[in-house]
């Protein structure tokens, strides 16, 4: 097993965001300092937010074995969101002007979930914001570039952005909270909310970790900096976890479980030609704020939702334009799997008109070169309310729960 990363050749996949540069910058970026830890499973790397970030395999386990751990007991993650520092007098003004959500509102030790847009109401990018201290910050964002648009903004405010070198890995599934309370030796997870942040004592380590994640599964995510022992936690959280039945993962554990959720990919299920009210994101937006960029653009968008989930017969949906009625293309897929639990095809799509929604019943061009039947339905698509990544749901699924289809209605 060779575990020496200088010597390791990785399989690298261009994401979204990079174009023809993409296999250029994978030969020079650094990697997540746990990626020895996924070395002896021969992963596969795309980049991702300037980062180069697990994909498709890694092969202790198959997709549908990553899906059921991280919905019955427990994964680890190593990620590719990239934390840049915005910090200053200016800060929140600067912040305020990036983000059509009121970041004022949010107080030292919380999270916010928030996403940035163009002057047209096309989105950029999102990610997770935390607020460090009065004046300084955390946006750990998904693909895309947020640096360039910070400093074309900052003109004349007093702000610095970096960044600090941190790195994210997630913990997430039903036992998380166990194995948290058991590395802390503690009782943190009785008191500690949804989308709180922390720093915590792990074996002599000071660690931030926020209770949040892509898996709308219970759990938690580390932040690790440079001045950690990151060797001696990753070890310690893979040792432990591994008594609790965690495994590494890749993307695959996160692809069926955020679809079922409705939680959207950067630069997949929304684009810089979609706004945040096509794609089902208008209750992020503040629009009674005095000024964010896209405000004016956003005021006069057509608020109607153009993005469903979709539950597919017997098929996986292929991505692209996809979906037909009468031979008539109607929406695209933007993100798809098979579901494990609802034993069917699922995806997120993208419709033309706001006339089709959620019962519709579409032709799907599915993965095997097959059509078949699919229906549009909201998301999420089960837990409306969350419930399960806010702790109030502990049922664990012990088997399949099949959607019944459409033909037995």
């Amino acid at each position: 097993m060779r575990k020496d990363l200088n010597n390791y050749r990785f399989t690298v996949r261009p994401s979204h965001s990079e174009g023809e540069n993409a296999l250029e910058l994978a030969r020079t970026l650094s990697v997540h300092p746990l990626t020895y830890q996924e070395l002896p499973f021969d992963p596969e790397y795309s980049i991702y937010a300037g980062r180069r970030l697990t994909t498709e395999k890694l092969s202790n386990a198959t997709p549908e074995e990553m899906y059921w751990k991280v919905r019955q007991e427990l994964i680890f993650r190593h990620t590719g969101e990239f934390p840049y520092e915005i910090s200053g007098p200016d800060s929140l003004k600067l912040l305020q002007k990036i983000f059509p959500r009121d970041v004022s509102k949010v107080k030292i030790g919380r999270c916010s979930y928030q996403f940035a847009c163009y002057h047209d109401g096309g989105m950029i990018t999102d990610g997770l914001l935390l607020r460090i201290d009065n004046d300084r910050y955390w946006f750990a964002q998904a693909d895309g570039d947020m640096f360039s648009w910070y400093m074309a903004q900052s003109e004349g405010l007093n702000v610095k952005i970096i960044d600090p070198n941190v790195w994210v890995s997630q913990i997430q599934g039903p036992r998380s909270m166990e194995l948290l309370d058991l590395l802390t030796n503690s009782n943190i997870s009785s008191n500690w909310k949804y989308f709180d942040w922390k720093e915590v004592n792990i074996s002599g380590e000071k660690i931030i970790i926020s209770r949040s994640g892509f898996s709308n599964e219970l759990g938690w995510e580390i932040y690790f900096r440079k001045e950690n022992n990151i060797k001696k936690l990753g070890d310690l959280i893979l040792h432990e976890g591994s008594k609790l039945g965690m495994i590494l993962t890749a993307t695959p554990v996160f692809r069926c479980r955020r679809i079922e959720a409705g939680l959207l990919s950067a630069g997949q299920d929304f684009t810089n030609s979609t706004n945040p009210y096509s794609v089902g994101l208008g209750r992020f937006i503040d629009i009674d704020k005095d000024y964010f960029i896209g405000k004016e653009a956003l005021q006069n968008k057509n608020k109607n939702c153009l993005t469903w989930g979709i539950r597919v017969e017997n098929g996986i949906p292929n991505k692209g334009e996809n979906l037909k009625i009468n031979g008539r293309v109607v929406g695209e897929i933007t993100s798809s799997t098979w579901s494990p639990y609802q034993v069917c095809g699922v995806g997120i799509v993208r419709m033309q008109s706001s006339k089709l929604g959620p019962g519709a019943i579409l032709d799907v061009y599915c993965t095997n070169g097959k059509t078949h039947k699919g229906e549009l339905c909201k998301l999420p698509m089960y837990d409306p309310k969350g419930e399960i990544v806010r702790g109030k749901n502990k049922d664990i699924p012990k088997e399949p729960n099949p959607w019944v289809g459409i033909k037995k209605r």
